[in-house]
């Protein structure tokens, strides 16, 4: 069985990946890693392991990882991953980064929007997006696959259909989401703590988020020409899950069942994209703890105005349950192995 370990264990999406590959099928785990010096029982952070499970999460030792490991998964804040990504990349093993550090193709717009130099530029050539629904031929030759954002996931499969059969005018496309707080990660900060979170909800990083410039170029490679967007993200006072609301205008002549139509084509196509029909919209607790993307459309036929709805579990369409897709499609696996049932 391959070996596929967590650089990270400890985070939201690391957990995550824990509880998914002690189930798997195919792979075993091998090393957990945590940036502490304290060596941490798996099961207390994953509870589902049972008590019997003696996996550890311990201090990060690249021989010990790179001696146990055909697979490494880096769930490192942004800007932290990019070097030993690219270190392990440089042994041969397949790296599946969880963070931005790899999304963006051009290093300008990476440090434009993180704030800090990329120091494996010559890498970014090499990596692949990670999205499978658009990108899977390339993921299954990629040693270096760049996971997508949970902002970017639901919203882009929303819009493949559109862009893709030319249903829609692209000039005018709004994107508006809502995530849970896990969305944020693990570290503390104030904008995420329960008293401001619960009973609240909010826009942030208006014109300003980092995810956007992750959206504009898939799309437009989608199109075949240059598209921009307005995307809003706002906080919702719950753990998990991504509602995306996407606003756009089909185009002259374009008929409500040709839309219906290419919605339901491609999700028949797709392991994880769920079509529920025209006049029919997602919500959040039928794709909590599951790896598919819900999608629902509404047309206004005065107005010739398209209502694209989509909803995913952040942590894992949107994260982790992407990684282990991703992995499975690199590694020759059935799709959706490890990934029913969770």
């Amino acid at each position: 069985m391959l070996r596929c370990s967590v650089v990270g264990a400890t985070s939201f999406t690391g957990n995550e990946l824990i509880r998914i590959l002690a189930r798997h099928p195919h792979v075993k785990v091998g090393t957990l890693t945590t940036r502490s010096e304290e060596r941490i029982r798996a099961r207390d952070v994953v509870p589902t392991l049972g008590k019997a499970n003696d996996l550890v999460i311990e201090k990060f030792d690249f021989r010990k990882v790179l001696r146990n490991s055909d697979v490494v998964f880096i769930t490192l804040p942004h800007t932290l991953a990019m070097n030993i990504a690219g270190d392990f990349y440089k042994h041969d093993k397949i790296v599946i980064d969880l963070s931005a550090d790899f999304r963006l193709r051009h290093a300008k717009i990476y440090e434009q929007w993180y704030g800090e130099r990329h120091e494996q530029k010559k890498l970014l050539k090499f990596a692949v997006y990670g999205l499978p629904e658009i990108y899977r031929e390339q993921i299954k030759h990629a040693n270096l696959i760049a996971n997508p954002g949970c902002y970017p996931t639901g919203a882009v499969l929303g819009l493949y259909p559109l862009l893709k059969n030319d249903l829609i005018q692209r000039d005018s496309i709004i994107i508006d989401s809502k995530s849970g707080a896990s969305g944020a990660g693990r570290k503390l900060s104030m904008g995420t703590q329960f008293c401001e979170v619960d009973e609240n909800f909010a826009a942030y990083k208006v014109n300003r988020h980092q995810h956007a410039p992750e959206m504009e170029p898939t799309l437009s490679e989608i199109a075949a020409e240059k598209i921009n967007i307005t995307f809003v993200p706002h906080l919702l006072p719950v753990n998990r899950g991504i509602l995306s609301t996407i606003y756009v205008k089909r185009k002259s002549g374009v008929k409500k069942d040709k839309l219906a139509k290419a919605f339901q084509a491609f999700a028949d196509a797709e392991p994880f994209v769920r079509f529920l029909g025209v006049d029919r919209f997602p919500a959040l607790k039928n794709v909590q703890f599951t790896n598919f993307c819900d999608i629902g459309v509404s047309v206004d036929d005065k107005s010739n105005q398209v209502i694209v709805i989509t909803a995913i579990d952040n942590l894992l369409k949107g994260a982790s349950g992407q990684a282990i897709q991703n992995m499975n499609i690199r590694l020759g696996f059935a799709e959706e192995a490890g990934l029913l049932s969770l």
